[in-house]
């Protein structure tokens, strides 16, 4: 199928476009470079088999979305395109609504103008606020948002979920909520590229074993937590890239079915910040410069993931370990020093 990647260059775009030419499907890419760099573009026709197709868009611009629709026909729509920092949107929460809303409409909108049929939406955990249990399911109650990132996203949910009620007949998507996606390609061409100072835990970290940053701060050691830090279930990017390819896959083989399926997609455990320092010191062989800060407004102190849904519908679980993530990340951190870009 030709399956339109919005925010295709992004961390996580990037590696489900290649993970989408793996599986035969040809991704049509289309970002801005807000939070990524065309340099990326030219790698991923290095890792994919046969040239995607690339449009340089603001998915805020209807027209200029219209016309990439019209010309490239694609039969499905992966939504990567938002902002997806927790500390961010609480310092600049104008920012996260304009886009991450204002995106989502217009795509929906010109997927009903053009017919196409499906439709998977890059959702978070951070929908299910500070949760009452442990691990969470796709039942578990969404709860109120800690930050405006999280709100954007229950926004996003509830809107596919309205338009399923609106237009049964046609409403086909799935929703796929992240737990913490880290790591990179293995080939260490493509990986989580932040623009300026990193919002996320481990390309800061791999930047502070690069010397780029001269310290880590973990932010918070005195959550309920058995080592203080806060519980995250971190799932490798490759493994997240995959279940974007069943999650479409599936969508087509119940082409004859309407409705909205949600997805936990995470490994099913949670680690905390520090054990994920010590897990990075261990593979990279290096001691990180790191101190303990204050907690972080909008982070829970912890979440992680029951995805046996995933597994038993989409055939879909993680197949990589923390330190295979962790391991992938620095390769990328030091092949980005060497490579030219």
């Amino acid at each position: 199928m030709r399956i339109a990647v919005t925010g295709g260059a992004g961390f996580i775009g990037s590696h489900t476009v290649v993970a989408l030419a793996n599986a035969g499907h040809h991704p049509i890419i289309i970002d801005d470079f807000r939070n990524s760099k065309p340099f990326i573009v030219g790698r991923l026709e290095s890792l994919c088999k046969g040239k995607p197709s690339f449009h340089e868009a603001d998915c805020n611009d209807r027209d200029k979305m219209a016309g990439i629709f019209e010309k490239e026909q694609p039969e499905g729509i992966i939504h990567f395109a938002a902002y997806k920092a927790v500390g961010e949107s609480v310092r600049e929460p104008l920012k996260y609504y304009r886009n991450n809303v204002g995106s989502l409409l217009n795509v929906l909108e010109l997927q009903r103008q053009f017919g196409i049929p499906y439709f998977v939406f890059s959702s978070s955990c951070t929908v299910y606020g500070v949760p009452d249990e442990l691990p969470v399911t796709e039942t578990s109650p969404v709860k109120k948002a800690q930050s405006p990132y999280g709100f954007t996203k229950q926004v996003g949910e509830q809107i596919l979920f309205d338009l399923q009620k609106a237009a049964s007949e046609s409403a086909k998507s799935v929703i796929l909520r992240y737990f913490n996606p880290i790591g990179a390609h293995p080939s260490g061409l493509i990986g989580e590229l932040p623009l300026g100072e990193p919002e996320n835990l481990v390309p800061y970290i791999t930047q502070t074993a690069a010397g780029i940053r001269e310290q880590l701060t973990i932010f918070g050691k005195d959550y309920e937590t058995p080592d203080g830090t806060a519980i995250r279930d971190y799932i490798h990017v490759m493994d997240l890239a995959e279940a974007h390819v069943r999650a479409i896959d599936w969508l087509a083989e119940k082409r004859s079915e309407a409705g909205t399926e949600v997805f936990n997609l995470g490994a099913g455990s949670g680690s905390s910040v520090k054990e994920v320092v010590e897990t990075f010191e261990d593979v990279s062989g290096l001691k990180l410069n790191y101190r303990y800060g204050p907690r972080r407004p909008g982070d829970v102190p912890a979440i992680y993931a029951n995805a046996d849904k995933a597994l038993k519908i989409l055939g879909w679980a993680v197949q990589r370990k923390l330190s295979d993530a962790l391991r992938d990340a620095w390769n990328w951190q030091q092949q980005l020093q060497k490579l030219p870009v």
